[in-house]
């Protein structure tokens, strides 16, 4: 994959992503001040289900009895203790699309540099080296003398450093990991283009009425649409043959289908098409199916 920047201006957030089908998508960065609290509610909905997993333990083992019990509830309570503090990120991210609370209540998640999800390996690469990115530490006893010099507050200064510094604003983990955090589009909605040619609505009739558009195929749709004019024929022949593949024999479609017109009708069936209008009048298209065992309109 390879990347561009969306403008050379120093305020501008945007990075371009385009794939190997020449296909570019674009997403807006979240700077350090809309990841911070995204951190800070992760850390309160962290020490919350333990505290809730302690009182609950200690309830329990105090129900049954606590000189049996007791050194497994402490054996158990310091395990969990361990696994919710390093791992709370890594699975919440791995599971739910790249959000954890924190990032679900600020707009924002975590995906590959290269645009895809995150997977579990990255997750777990990202999270475990936080540690280096909330570093240096400072000591609370430079705040006041009654502090006992054992207590340590994370300054977080190197992660913030290289969010700054970074062209993807990725904090150490974020580089190892190759990933970067961006702005959840909850509002982005799709530009609607004209289809003209008359072909395209009987050929959106063949397609499975079952068949849901996720959310990247249709941002491919929309781009495909709105670029494809300034294809060559045979340019777009190829882009669209390669994301096609997997609809024709989804789709039961016999593989002679120009991809081009496929990929219009889907965006046709998915954007442009009223369930409730009456069916088009397919004129000398009557009696044409795409499907390898023809069948009548």
């Amino acid at each position: 994959m390879s990347e561009q920047r969306a403008g050379t201006g120093p305020l501008d957030t945007t990075i371009g992503v385009i794939t190997p089908e020449n296909i570019a998508f674009e997403y807006q960065l979240a700077g350090p001040f809309r990841r911070l609290p995204a951190y800070l509610i992760d850390v309160l909905v962290r020490y919350s289900i333990i505290f809730a997993l302690a009182i609950s333990l200690m309830f329990v083992v105090g129900m049954i009895d606590w000189d049996t019990l007791g050194a497994f509830a402490i054996g158990f309570g310091l395990v969990s203790y361990f696994l919710i503090s390093w791992f709370y990120g890594a699975a919440m991210e791995t599971y739910f699309n790249g959000r954890t609370v924190g990032k679900w209540s600020c707009g924002i998640r975590v995906i590959d540099v290269d645009g895809c999800p995150i997977t579990g390996r990255r997750a777990v690469i990202r999270n475990l080296l936080r540690i280096a990115d909330l570093a240096p530490l400072a000591a609370l006893s430079s705040f006041g003398e009654d502090v006992p010099p054992v207590f340590f507050i994370p300054t977080g200064m190197i992660g913030l450093v290289c969010v700054i510094c970074t062209r993807r604003m990725q904090r150490l983990g974020d580089i190892a990991a190759g990933t970067m955090v961006i702005i959840d589009e909850k509002t982005w909605r799709l530009p609607t283009a004209k289809i003209d040619d008359p072909r395209v609505a009987p050929l959106s009739t063949f397609i499975p009425g079952d068949y849901a558009v996720s959310r990247s195929m249709a941002r491919t749709l929309a781009i495909y649409v709105e670029r494809r004019h300034y294809l060559t024929p045979a340019r777009r022949a190829e882009i669209a043959r390669h994301l096609t593949i997997p609809l024709l024999d989804r789709f039961n479609f016999d593989p002679k289908v120009d991809a081009d017109l496929l990929m219009v009708a889907l965006y046709y069936r998915t954007f442009l098409v009223d369930a409730s209008a009456e069916p088009a009048d397919l004129g000398p298209l009557a009696g044409y199916s795409p499907l390898r065992k023809a069948m009548p309109l």
